[in-house]
């Protein structure tokens, strides 16, 4: 037979209980306490706007060798700085210095580095208010800020 109480009158401390366990729970904990948003750049945001500081190339992890096209951003909410990923073939001759970016997340697992950029969880979605993804097939031209 099981601990838990049961019968007419068990609600409040079955509720009691559950509430307990939840604690063991590391999502539910990170949701209750904020440790998301207080850790991450965006600060729980799903996008972020900031301004390129220069353009980087970092390699690839085992056994991949490749030179991963990238941008140290500086994000206006807070000042903080990022390295994101700049998706697509010439992505790089597209963005250049000062040019203001919206980044989202990769979506790795748990918010970690996805493939095998180390150490890079965000990518260039706009260049200047255009899509990066429209630049790159050609259907508008490169704003001039």
């Amino acid at each position: 037979m099981s601990n838990k109480s049961s019968g007419i009158n068990a609600g409040k401390s079955l509720l009691r209980r559950r509430k307990a366990a939840r604690w063991a729970d590391s999502n539910y904990v990170k949701k209750v306490l904020k440790l998301k948003a207080k850790v991450d750049p965006l600060a729980g945001a799903s996008q972020a706007k900031g301004i390129v500081l220069e353009k980087v190339q970092l390699e690839a992890k085992q056994p991949n060798s490749a030179m991963r096209k990238c941008a140290r951003i500086q994000l206006t909410k807070n000042g903080k700085q990022v390295t994101a990923f700049l998706p697509g073939d010439g992505a790089t001759k597209l963005v250049d210095e000062h040019d203001e970016v919206i980044i989202e997340c990769i979506g790795g697992k748990m918010g970690r580095a996805k493939g095998d950029i180390p150490g890079v969880r965000w990518r260039v979605i706009k260049v200047n208010d255009q899509s990066l993804d429209a630049l790159l097939r050609g259907k508008v031209e490169k704003a001039r800020k």
